[in-house]
């Protein structure tokens, strides 16, 4: 198989990446394409809140350190609306501490990855919640 084969169990896939970095969005952004999927970005909360309602991702990965709106306010905020509260949504972090895991699952996350993540990580939460 090649390296960059499209992944056929989750190629067409609508997922969000939302991430103030621009390194994190491109690196996802670059991955999820050659997988297959279709991705879309936000660079904050509000951003991504704004982008859920027009796209319907099938999938959302939320940074937790984002300026005006953080990861755990935007994942409450889908997850309290009846038509996204259905939406897996995974933390991304740089910090890998049991409070954090805690805080994500408290406001509805279905998984919490840390940063860098690798490509088998992101690859595996996508199968493993759509």
């Amino acid at each position: 198989m090649a390296e960059h084969a499209v992944e056929p169990d989750i190629a067409g896939l609508k997922i969000m990446v939302v991430d103030d970095s621009k390194t994190i969005r491109r690196t996802a952004e670059t991955l999820l394409k050659k997988a297959g999927c279709e991705v879309i970005t936000a660079i904050d909360g509000f951003e991504a809140l704004s982008k859920i309602v027009d796209n319907k991702p099938h999938v959302i990965f939320i940074d937790i350190m984002m300026p005006r709106l953080d990861g755990y306010q935007t994942c409450a905020l889908i997850k309290h609306n009846r038509d996204y509260k259905a939406t897996p949504v995974i933390m991304l972090s740089s910090k890998d501490g049991l409070f954090d895991r805690a805080r994500g699952r408290i406001v509805g996350s279905e998984e919490y990855l840390t940063k860098p993540f690798t490509k088998d990580e992101l690859l595996g939460a996508i199968r493993k919640y759509s």
